[in-house]
């Protein structure tokens, strides 16, 4: 028997309607829930900004993971593809990005999220202060937050990832390289990446740095 490729596993996964309606609307909860954790996010930076005049977050972004990623994690797992080992199993269904200037401001919005009594913090990974051996940063949090429906209320998870502009510069395009084939001398380019990640890490510090120098300035002021 001939090993089916992901496209049909795909196609089984969603072939009848039962399936797609149970699919479309456990994906309509992630939606709901990484809604919710960004509304939070946003009020958060409303009133940070309002107290420090410059915002924590340069930006955010938000994405629901694709049906094929879906598939091939749930193999890679040797999960099967059904809705219950989705939302039994992965935590990442939805997924939010928030781009901070300083490392500090990352370590404060983690803390105000979480301390929120509706918040659930089900996993933590400071890859700030431990880095990866890759010299990947950044702060991941697995949340679970309540979503109010029309007929229920239901706890639902979704991953945040915080990271400084420089460590997400750096993360895009070390995810970039990692992907092409056949590169020539991979093992010195790993190398000079741990290399500039670490440069990024100094820069991080060293801005912040000066940012409290001029903070305290204008105090005195």
């Amino acid at each position: 028997m001939l090993k089916e490729t992901k496209e049909t596993i795909l196609e089984k996964f969603v072939s009848d309607n039962e399936s797609i309606k149970r699919f479309q609307n456990l994906m309509m909860k992630y939606e709901c829930a990484m809604l919710e954790v960004k509304t939070k996010l946003d009020v958060l930076n409303a009133e940070l900004s309002h107290q420090t005049n410059r915002n924590p977050f340069e930006s955010i972004k938000c994405r629901i993971k694709k049906p094929k990623s879906i598939i091939e994690k749930l193999e890679r797992n040797n999960l099967p593809c059904t809705v219950e080992a989705i939302e039994n199993n992965l935590n990442d269904i939805a997924g939010i990005r928030v781009i901070c200037s300083f490392p500090d401001d990352i370590y404060k919005l983690v803390e105000y999220l979480t301390k929120q009594d509706d918040i659930t913090v089900i996993e933590s990974k400071d890859y700030i202060s431990n880095p990866k051996k890759n010299g990947y940063r950044s702060y991941h949090l697995i949340v679970e937050v309540p979503i109010f429906l029309t007929n229920e209320k239901k706890p639902m998870r979704v991953e945040v990832q915080f990271r400084t502009i420089g460590m997400d510069f750096w993360a895009s395009l070390e995810h970039k390289l990692k992907y092409k084939q056949n590169i020539a001398d991979a093992e010195n380019i790993t190398e000079e990446l741990y290399f500039c990640a670490d440069l990024i890490s100094q820069l991080d510090k060293r801005m912040q740095q000066i940012r409290m120098r001029i903070d305290g300035a204008n105090n005195q002021d």
